[in-house]
């Protein structure tokens, strides 16, 4: 499996917790050095795992805003 380098520029905010810590966040993300986007996923505590998310960039985010 290759490699995944990102690096969290702004952490936005904490939508949920479970019982064992991890977090579901929104962050702006750059993912392998490409620009950020916005990034929805659960995070273990301190940031060292990470689950699946979704990405989306401004515009989707905007759009998304709009819809709900």
């Amino acid at each position: 499996m290759a490699d995944i380098k990102y690096e969290i520029i702004k952490e936005i905010g904490v939508l949920s917790e479970n019982a064992k810590g991890w977090r579901k966040e929104l962050n702006l993300i750059s993912w392998n050095d490409a620009a950020p986007k916005y990034d929805i996923r659960d995070w273990a505590p301190g940031h060292e795992k990470l689950g699946k998310g979704v990405t989306l960039t401004k515009e989707e985010v905007e759009m998304l805003k709009e819809i709900l």
